[in-house]
């Protein structure tokens, strides 16, 4: 019985240790997100950009992975519900962040048809897209 029981803690304690040890860098995460998101591997990426910002919430790469959460689920998954709460919580845990104006953009133009939107219309929008 003894033993068992020290088996048993033995187990524990190895499987706290290498949870622990499993853990990656910010650069990692960082990278392996933006690999992954390079390949349209768009489930891959929100795993790694979301392990970036729970792991690592002032990290250098933590603004930037969050608005990524976002972005990938409103313009690649289409997940609308998704994006806007990801994005809503990116202004709020990150507001001095340079991309803060365009988080806030996006959700102004979510699910709409861009060619709808009055910023592409008219000659002086058109000729400024095609400079």
């Amino acid at each position: 019985m003894r033993t068992l029981k020290l088996a048993l803690i033995l187990i524990v304690a190895l499987t706290a240790v290498m949870s622990c040890t499993s853990r990656l860098s910010e650069d990692e995460y960082y990278k392996q997100a933006k690999d992954a998101y390079a390949k349209n591997h768009f489930d891959s990426a929100l795993k790694n950009f979301e392990k970036l910002v729970e792991y690592y919430p002032n990290g250098k790469n933590a603004a930037e992975a969050s608005f990524m959460l976002g972005y990938i689920n409103a313009n690649n998954l289409k997940k609308y519900d998704e994006a806007k709460k990801f994005y809503q919580a990116f202004i709020k845990q990150y507001p001095k962040s340079d991309l803060v104006d365009d988080a806030k953009f996006e959700l102004k133009i979510m699910g709409k048809d861009i060619n709808s939107l009055s910023i592409f219309q008219g000659k002086a929008a058109q000729d400024s897209l095609k400079k």
